[in-house]
């Protein structure tokens, strides 16, 4: 504690969490984005389905840090392999509990929408992303614990800078204090993200606190 104190009062805490915060937010948004967008056309296109289902599956099950060698070798050591990293290990829980969402809608809604004439951007815009975001946010939820330990992960291998790096170097150099020190600002890290989840959940949806 008295190492953190330390580490706050001297201001160095900061460059490091904008590093992490940084890349997390760049890598987060983009697996919330791909994920959402796969998940939609394979649950409304059977030939999109067809096309994508099997390399989804082949993916999805490899772990993330296995493929951190072959990003290297394609991005180089930077922030490029970094992110790709994390959308890597976000962007397939969102997938499926995106195809898994849109999937389980009533199609009482689907077939009232079709019946109106609706337009097929305006019912996934209209109907479809509304109706699915309960389950689009769950996988949401589970992205934003695996993006954070993969962005970490990622600064301790690839990174000059960062919380991971920093806990990774401050071990190297047996300055355990510090490196604990930084550990509890990852620890308080993640459990503010989660609050901002959190209340950005029950404004987007806020119908499921209800009784």
């Amino acid at each position: 504690m008295a190492a953190l104190a330390a580490l706050v009062a001297s201001g160095g805490i900061l460059t490091p969490l904008v590093h992490t915060v940084g890349l997390f937010v760049v890598g987060f948004t983009l697996a919330a984005v791909i994920g959402t967008g796969i998940g939609i056309a394979m649950a409304t296109s059977r030939r999109l389905y067809g096309l994508l289902e099997p390399l989804v599956e082949m993916l999805r099950p490899i772990p993330k840090p296995a493929l951190v060698p072959v990003l290297f070798l394609f991005l180089g050591i930077g922030k490029a392999t970094m992110i790709a990293l994390v959308v890597l290990a976000g962007m397939f829980p969102v997938l499926i509990s995106t195809y898994q969402g849109v999937r389980g809608l009533d199609p009482v809604l689907l077939e009232t929408a079709r019946t109106f004439q609706i337009s097929r951007s305006r019912m996934i815009a209209s109907i479809i992303l509304p109706a699915s975001l309960p389950m689009i946010l769950a996988g949401m939820r589970v992205a934003l614990g695996l993006g954070l330990v993969l962005v970490i992960l990622a600064e301790m291998l690839a990174a000059q800078e960062g919380i991971g790096f920093r806990i990774l170097d401050l071990e190297r150099s047996f300055q355990i204090r510090d490196m604990f020190a930084w550990i509890v600002v990852l620890v308080l890290l993640g459990a503010a993200m989660m609050k901002v989840f959190d209340v950005a959940e029950r404004n987007l949806v806020p119908w499921r606190g209800r009784s």
